[in-house]
């Protein structure tokens, strides 16, 4: 229970120039209005200004007052006519008090101008239907900032707000949208100027301790002084500061050189005509007149004026006191970038009442309704409906009362005279296409003078050859280069996943791009291919110089003997054979693939078929010596011919199925080696291949059983020894083919191959042919009829 009623509200603190400078501006804009000839012409604009103290109850209160039009603390003397209430109000400075006003205001359907109420939540026009600003709203600088980050490749920052609807709703946007650029924030700190002194400190030791070198201020001015003061008390790192416009070109903040180097989005500077003139031009005498300005004057020049009480210690104005010399931020007139969003606020309301209530008909004079009586809603629509140009500028107001969002990248410099400034190092335009948002025109000057964009990042780049793993319990921006896996690379630095290279290309060594994987196959030009080649061309010619000898002693016995018709055709079948192992050298082709397959099993098999003819004859031959035997008649030279002739045909059958129904192709094999493509002949169907090989087998394996039983003939009569002999040499050869030719990787598959042919041919050679040749040209004696017979042991009788 109260007994008394409440002190009424007082402004505490410091006076605020920069505001002061703000009011006049606004005075300044409305005399010029009022000695226009062509806005408003005849009707003289009238305002009240209000000290609202940055405080949310007096600006409430100065909001009511303003609707009542009661106790008007600032007035224009001149006579002007004007309605019960305000038409519209040009306020507030910032975004909690003119979220405050907004609320008082919007019943009543009166128009509100800010021109640096920044918060995003302001262009929600179901709350706050009748609020319009000429500064760009948060949601545009927390995009720009943003940009600024990425364009610095800074990934790893902190960021500190005042914990009010400013910071809170610009930082809001601000993370929201860094997240999508892949940037981490490692600490968001918020405060406000009247929190206890623990939690400021608080703020500046985590900022310390943080290791993050870029901080992101979203802070008004008064709540960046309080903070500033606590970490000038700390032994700071050096620290790049981005600023939001609230501060980053505020001239009171350049006395903190904590903060060269910074930079930040300001809204655009701008030449205001006859301000400065304006401003200066104030006296004594008017100073006195008006209790704001009589405090400015006492404060600038630390004295009190004559009509005013003189307290101990405190000296009197004498006249001499001159604006002319004072710098502070009500003379500066060097930096008009918020000053200038005040004078397009007036101009605005101004240009709306002008289309309200001045009409032009069919070229005559310009008349306007002094007297009309003035509907806020009205008002209000044909203020945000203005579309003009000012000083350059271009005035306008989108659905949202937003205006088009423009800002200029300041850089904090020392200049020559050793005075911090405001440069202009770029700018930024929310209306340019993707890509063109942020343009840069100068050199920036950061941190302790360095010319080199300073690094803030968690985790240094990976480079091309590995990828981001992302460290657990961390944000995305701290992570582990991992290499990438055998088989995939990363072309590009900072890459979040490795990319599999195509099936026919390979990791180069250091991972970052896809090399053609090297093709491998047994050719000419390498030492395996040169050896088999070799060998197979000295075994066809060695099978050339036997026929070539046993064609020089064709009518000698042994010859005879040994069915001259059926070594002839055998030796030409042998030299095919060697010869046809050259097909499997080579890049494979199709038709390459198709000839190595069919010719070698149609040789083959030509060549097994007069080998078993040759074992029957000699059955045949020695059955024949018998009495009364005649079985030689049953398996003469046109059976043995048509013999050779059907098992041959069976083999070309098989082929002629194989080719027609799956032929062999060539394939690259990729199943062995990661790093190599094998290319190679896939035989097609399975089943001819193993046909083919089958059947040379089964005649492989008659022709030694045959071979075998007559392995008791006469000693002299022993070609079926060699028969036999030669006959185990090949199967064996063909036996141990068979797992060779399954396990062997790659090329060797093919070597392994072309080995069988080549020795299971030679064996045939080396053990039918060279004996005979070694009796033709080293032993003629031997080379007789009588010798041939020989004598027939008791027991093979």
């Amino acid at each position: 229970m109260f007994t008394h009623a409440p002190e009424p509200l007082q402004c505490s603190g410091s006076f605020d120039f920069r505001e002061l400078h703000f009011a006049r501006a606004m005075t300044f804009a409305t005399e010029e209005i009022n000695n226009s000839t062509e806005l408003l012409p005849g009707i003289r604009l009238g305002y009240q200004i209000y000290d609202s103290c940055a405080s949310v109850s007096l600006a409430t209160k100065a909001a009511f007052q303003l609707i009542n039009g009661l106790e008007s603390t600032f007035s224009l003397s001149a006579p002007c006519y004007k309605s019960a209430t305000v038409s519209a109000i040009v306020a507030e400075s910032g975004s909690t008090t003119s979220i405050a006003m907004a609320r008082v205001l919007s019943p009543f359907g009166i128009a509100q101008v800010s021109h640096f109420a920044t918060c995003a939540c302001l262009s929600n026009k179901q709350q706050y239907p009748t609020f319009s600003r000429t500064i760009p709203s948060d949601q545009f600088q927390a995009a720009a900032l943003v940009q600024l980050v990425k364009h610095f490749g800074w990934t790893w920052i902190g960021v500190v707000h005042s914990d009010s609807d400013y910071g809170n709703s610009g930082m809001a946007a601000f993370q929201a949208a860094a997240k999508t650029e892949g940037i981490c924030i490692e600490y968001s700190e918020a405060f406000y100027r009247t929190n206890p002194l623990s939690r400021i400190q608080r703020v500046a030791e985590v900022i310390q301790r943080s290791t993050a070198r870029v901080v992101v201020a979203f802070v008004s001015t008064g709540d960046m002084i309080v903070l500033l003061k606590e970490l000038l008390e700390l032994n700071l790192p050096p620290l790049q500061w981005v600023g939001s416009e609230s501060w980053i070109t505020n001239s009171d903040m350049t006395r903190f050189n904590i903060f060269l180097g910074a930079v930040g989005f300001g809204i655009r500077r701008a030449v205001i005509p006859g301000l400065r003139t304006f401003l200066l031009d104030l006296s004594p005498a008017q100073a006195s007149a008006s209790p704001i300005l009589r405090e400015f004057w006492e404060r600038a020049f630390r004295c009190r004026l004559a009509s005013g009480p003189v307290g101990p210690g405190e000296r009197v104005c004498n006249g001499s006191e001159s604006l002319q010399q004072l710098q502070n931020a009500y003379t500066d007139t060097s930096q008009l970038r918020i000053t200038n969003m005040v004078y397009k606020a007036v101009y605005a309301v101004a240009h709306g009442l002008h289309s309200l209530v001045c009409t032009q008909k069919n070229g005559s004079t310009l008349q306007c309704d002094r007297g009309m009586k003035l509907n806020p809603l009205q008002v209000l629509k044909h203020i945000r409906k203005v579309n003009f140009t000012l000083n350059g500028n271009r005035v306008s107001f989108d659905a949202n009362g937003d205006p088009v969002a423009t800002y200029e990248l300041v850089n904090w410099q020392l200049s020559e005279n050793g005075q911090v400034e405001f440069v202009n190092v770029g700018y930024y335009d929310a209306s340019a296409p993707e890509g063109e948002l942020l343009t840069m025109t100068r050199n920036i000057t950061w941190t302790g003078g360095l010319s080199e964009v300073p690094k803030s990042v968690c985790s240094e780049s990976c480079p091309p050859g590995t990828r981001k793993a992302v460290q657990r319990g961390k944000p995305v921006c701290c992570y582990d280069c991992v290499p990438c896996a055998e088989d995939e690379i990363s072309n590009k630095t900072d890459s979040l996943d490795c990319v599999r290279c195509p099936s026919d290309a390979w990791p180069n060594p250091q991972g970052d791009a896809c090399i053609p994987k090297p093709i491998e196959f047994l050719s000419f030009s390498e030492y395996l291919g040169i050896i088999l080649a070799a060998s197979s061309v000295v075994g066809a010619c060695l099978a050339i110089a036997i026929a070539a000898v046993f064609y020089l002693h064709k009518d000698t016995p042994i010859v005879r003997a040994n069915n001259s018709e059926l070594s002839f055709l055998l030796l030409f079948s042998l030299t095919l054979c060697f010869l046809c192992s050259l097909t499997f050298i080579g890049r494979p082709s199709q038709w390459s693939c198709m000839l190595r397959h069919t010719v070698f099993g149609v040789t083959f098999v030509l060549c097994i078929s007069c080998v078993l003819g040759k074992t029957i004859v000699v059955l045949m031959a020695f059955r024949a010596t018998l009495p009364g035997s005649n079985v030689m008649k049953w398996f003469g030279p046109p059976q043995q011919r048509l013999s050779v002739l059907a098992f041959t045909f069976v083999q070309v059958l098989i082929c002629v199925l194989w080719l027609t129904l799956s032929p062999p192709f060539p394939n690259k094999n990729m199943k062995y080696y990661k790093d190599k493509i094998i290319l190679e002949c896939d035989v097609g169907s399975a089943v001819g291949f193993w046909a083919v090989l089958g059947y040379i087998g089964l005649l492989s394996l008659m022709c030694f059983v045959l071979a075998f039983l007559a392995r008791k003939l006469p000693d002299n009569f022993n070609e079926a020894k060699f028969i036999t002999f030669s006959m185990l040499i090949f199967c064996a050869v063909w036996i141990t083919f068979i797992p060779a030719y399954v396990s062997s990787p790659g090329k060797f598959t093919v070597a392994v191959e072309i080995f069988a042919i080549i020795s299971s041919s030679l064996s045939l050679v080396m053990c039918i042919f060279v004996p005979k040749c070694f009796i033709l040209l080293f032993k003629p004696e031997k080379n007789t009829r009588k010798h041939m017979m020989g004598k027939v042991p008791s027991k093979a009788l």
